[in-house]
């Protein structure tokens, strides 16, 4: 058996966790048709097939879960080799709405970890608003945020994030009592689109949780206290849209924005990795 290439090896890697040949491509820098070639050399010299492949869906077959873990490690240890000549760390601020993460943050840090073992990631988490704020007065070097106006140009699209009515399963609401609400503080776009869709319908609403981010107006609409405005992709796991179960107005998408103002090629591709792997979590 040849040596395996270990730019192969990781394509395999990033293609599996991100579920996509255009995701590793991002995170690699290199086109769909390369890192396609790559695996597929990579099976041929294993004598294996990793991937199964559909027009919609790239999983692992039983071989490739079992390659999985061990192609890891030799990713870290091909990294591990190369930071024993001390390579710089490099630090990256990234401010990040809390709207944009959710349930795949592990995932995406795992990721972020793999792919750039050097990088010092910052992450600082608030609203949209706040976000921005910091980015133009250069306390950040790049922003994820949830477009809310078209005022600011220049941003590079990352996904479209659908929002639903996010509640428990078992989450009542009676006819002709006011909807039961947990929102984020103010100031909030998704709050304001919420609560201006439920005033379009005349739909009377009362808020009963206040949340500061995600992870608690989350935790409200698993416990059943209320429903909430959330992306579907970050909605908490057993969540259901309860939009036509209570014949609730629907809610406009949002495109999910990347602003940067780094000029070095290896902090590029970072963001490129982060980018990335966002994308992957609404495949």
């Amino acid at each position: 058996m040849k040596a395996l290439d270990i730019e192969a090896v990781q394509a395999f890697v990033l293609t599996a966790d991100l579920k996509s040949f255009t995701r590793a491509a991002e995170a690699m820098d290199t086109t769909q048709s390369a890192v396609s070639l790559k695996i597929k050399r990579l099976e041929d010299g294993l004598g294996r097939r990793l991937l199964e492949r559909t027009p919609r869906l790239v999983r692992l077959s039983a071989d490739g879960n079992a390659f999985l873990e061990p192609a890891r490690n030799l990713v870290a240890a091909h990294h591990g080799a190369i930071g024993s000549f001390g390579l710089e760390q490099r630090r990256l601020i990234v401010g990040i709405s809390h709207h944009i993460v959710g349930g795949e943050l592990p995932l995406l840090l795992r990721r972020m970890s793999g792919a750039e073992p050097s990088l010092v990631l910052e992450m600082r988490v608030a609203t949209s608003r706040e976000v921005l704020d910091e980015f133009d007065r250069g306390v950040i070097d790049a922003a994820i945020v949830l477009s809310h106006d078209n005022r600011r140009r220049g941003g590079e699209t990352i996904l479209e994030e659908t929002f639903g009515w996010m509640a428990a399963p078992d989450f009542e609401h009676r006819t002709g009592e006011p909807l039961r609400l947990a929102t984020q503080a103010e100031p909030c776009s998704v709050r304001s689109m919420a609560i201006d869709a439920l005033k379009g319908a005349g739909i009377a609403w009362t808020e009963v949780f206040v949340g500061g981010g995600i992870a608690t107006t989350g935790a409200a609409v698993s416990a059943g206290l209320a429903v909430a405005a959330l992306g579907h992709r970050v909605a908490p796991a057993g969540t259901i849209d309860a939009s036509a179960k209570f014949d609730l107005p629907p809610l406009p998408s949002r495109d999910v924005l990347l602003f940067s103002n780094v000029t070095d090629r290896q902090t590029k591709n970072s963001l490129k990795t982060l980018a990335a792997t966002i994308r992957a979590t609404a495949n």
